[in-house]
């Protein structure tokens, strides 16, 4: 049985049961602000859709107005004539060969890895170790382009990548419980508009079910999908 502390146990009795508009979910959020540090906070969304099927996979990676309140650590599998410009970008580590050996031998210090598709040839012997992490570079999510630069700068800035669970839910870090109300509210809504502006042209009836907001350390929060 999971743990939960006093504190969580608390919060939880100030929950609601019922779905809130989006305005009172962020207040009823930060009400559980009770944690020495500045918690993350992220939108999940259960969908209409069937996990198992391809043309249903929603994935991909979006930009917020706000950012999420903390700098991502990218490298760039690339060619040497860009290993400058992408380091200039914000990338922690960039290159080819030598990179690609280093990441081999067990180096992961790293939140997103970009690719050039020019190397991608190489870059996926790095599947294996890649693959589960959740680092592995994809055109699906924007992680493989041949934009390496803008890709290193908008990662590195905090665009947030996702994906959907086995059980058909899609979430991502929207920010900081710190974060003005309104700069929250708007990062919330771009997500959930990017979401359903990709709707998988294989899924049918309802799209989107659920909206909950989440705290790290915190209960969730049901949110009105009439508010959204």
């Amino acid at each position: 049985m999971r743990y939960r502390s006093k504190r969580y146990k608390a919060d939880a009795q100030k929950a609601v049961k019922e779905p809130l508009n989006l305005d009172e979910a962020i207040k009823k959020l930060k009400t559980f602000a009770s944690t020495k540090f500045d918690q993350t906070v992220e939108c999940v969304m259960q969908l209409g859709i069937d996990p198992k099927q391809a043309d249903q996979m929603v994935r991909g990676a979006v930009s917020l107005p706000h950012g999420i309140g903390k700098a991502r650590r990218v490298i760039a599998f690339c060619d040497d004539s860009e290993v400058e410009a992408a380091r200039n970008a914000g990338a922690i580590e960039a290159g080819c060969d030598e990179l690609i050996k280093k990441v081999s031998d067990g180096w992961l210090d790293f939140d997103v890895a970009i690719a050039s598709p020019k190397v991608m040839g190489k870059v996926g012997k790095l599947g294996r170790i890649l693959g589960p992490q959740g680092k592995m570079p994809s055109p699906k999510n924007g992680t493989v382009t041949n934009d390496v630069v803008t890709a290193v700068k908008e990662f590195s800035a905090g665009k947030v990548e996702y994906r959907n669970d086995a059980g058909g839910n899609v979430h991502a870090v929207v920010g900081k419980l710190s974060f003005d109300n309104e700069k929250l509210k708007e990062n919330v809504l771009a997500f959930i508009d990017h979401i359903k502006r990709n709707k998988p042209v294989g899924a049918k009836g309802t799209f989107l079910k659920k909206i909950f907001l989440t705290a790290t350390m915190s209960p969730s929060v049901q949110v009105d999908l009439g508010s959204v």
